[in-house]
């Protein structure tokens, strides 16, 4: 039997232009046409909008604008690496790491768009889209929902239906997917992919050999680097309550904070790197001969060993890790004006007289060089 979707589901094209009628006068929505396109006028873009009725031309017309306008306003730019080994018309699962809640998935498909490759469905936590105006906004940018806060049968059920969302659109839909390596953002800079994200995607395999299931897609590892972490001292508090083995409880309003730090945060440079296909390696570990926890776990370590290993190091990660360990190993790879710009950002950001969260924020930054030395190393 055909599992029902509807739960976690974007909409379907069909659904489209009745859900943007919904949201047209909404004033986060006018907020941000506003925003994305200054010199038009409401009457104008509402007009195109509620002609709008497919997934697709609203990503394309209304969408990618929007990020294009948010580069532009609150960035120096974004690179990108790696894209020419993708194929038009072909399906991936792209795992990256996860810095910002909005952004790594609108900028990723800005890549595939503007290389001619098919979008994604991407995955985002429900306890971002508690907001109906912000639910619907993401089922109208493909978006599917990961319910959070489950436990025993409940989160085994979720799972099994969101693997077999994916398996469908990878396999039947030839749409890519995107999901982070990990649930949530990574918060101190280690990114690494946790076993269970790789588990429950192999929940809808029906074939005796649940590993099989990664030899019929093609996964893509990315890189996601931001010169500054728009949201980074809303970070702290999470991370100080984690050095002090405390229980971190969210404000309110945190999730929401976040989002809208992340969009409109300053970030200066932005780099995607695509970390090629997994194919061969896939086989390998296929042919090991270990257990499926076992070839999970090597599956996790060479994401991580991909994705670590094609992070875009900026100035201020080698200033942090030079900050953060007292040396100057690392001097060659800034100037005078970036370490001067970054120990203003840090003083700026967090109480110099707090030691553990200098700590803290220096080794958000600095993480991401002590592990691509380590990939390096293993590669």
């Amino acid at each position: 039997m055909t599992p029902n979707f509807d739960s976690i589901r974007p909409y379907y094209d069909a659904e489209a232009n009745a859900a943007i009628r919904t949201i047209v006068n909404d004033p986060m929505l006018e907020a941000m046409m506003g925003f994305t396109f200054p010199s038009d006028t409401q009457e104008h873009w509402k007009n195109l909008m509620l002609h709008t009725h497919s997934l697709r031309d609203f990503q394309i017309n209304f969408i990618y604008p929007a990020v294009r306008k948010v580069l532009e306003k609150s960035s120096d730019g974004l690179s990108t690496g790696g894209f020419e080994v993708l194929e038009p018309n072909t399906a991936y699962l792209f795992i990256s790491n996860h810095r910002d809640i909005i952004l790594d998935t609108s900028l990723l498909n800005a890549c595939l768009y503007e290389n001619g490759l098919v979008l994604t469905t991407s995955a985002i936590g429900d306890n971002l889209i508690q907001k109906p105006f912000l639910h619907t906004l993401s089922r109208l940018n493909r978006n599917f929902a990961i319910k959070r806060g489950l436990q025993g049968r409940a989160l085994l059920e979720s799972s099994q239906l969101v693997s077999a969302y994916i398996r469908k659109s990878l396999l039947q839909e030839n749409r890519s997917v995107w999901t982070a390596q990990r649930e949530g953002r990574t918060k101190d800079g280690n990114d690494a992919t946790h076993k269970g994200v790789l588990k429950m995607l192999t929940l809808a395999e029906n074939d005796s050999d649940a590993f099989g299931y990664f030899k019929k897609i093609k996964i893509v590892p990315v890189s996601i680097s931001y010169e500054y972490d728009p949201t980074d001292v809303l970070k702290m508090p999470e991370l100080l309550a984690k050095s002090r083995d405390e229980k971190y409880v969210k404000s309110e309003n945190e999730d929401f904070l976040n989002l809208l730090r992340g969009i409109i945060g300053t970030k200066k440079r932005i780099h995607i790197q695509v970390n090629g296909i997994l194919d061969q390696e896939i086989y390998q570990i296929a042919e090991s001969g270990q257990n499926l926890g076992e070839k999970l776990s090597s599956l996790a370590e060479l994401i991580d060993a991909k994705i670590c290993g094609g992070y875009k190091l900026w100035p201020s990660n080698y200033v942090a890790h030079d900050l953060l360990y007292k040396d100057h190993e690392y001097v060659d790879k800034y100037t005078a004006g970036e370490k001067d710009a970054f120990e203003k950002r840090l003083l700026e950001r967090v109480d110099p007289k707090n030691q553990l969260m200098v700590q803290n924020f220096l080794s958000m930054y600095a993480n991401p060089v002590n592990n691509q030395k380590l990939a390096l190393s293993r590669s």
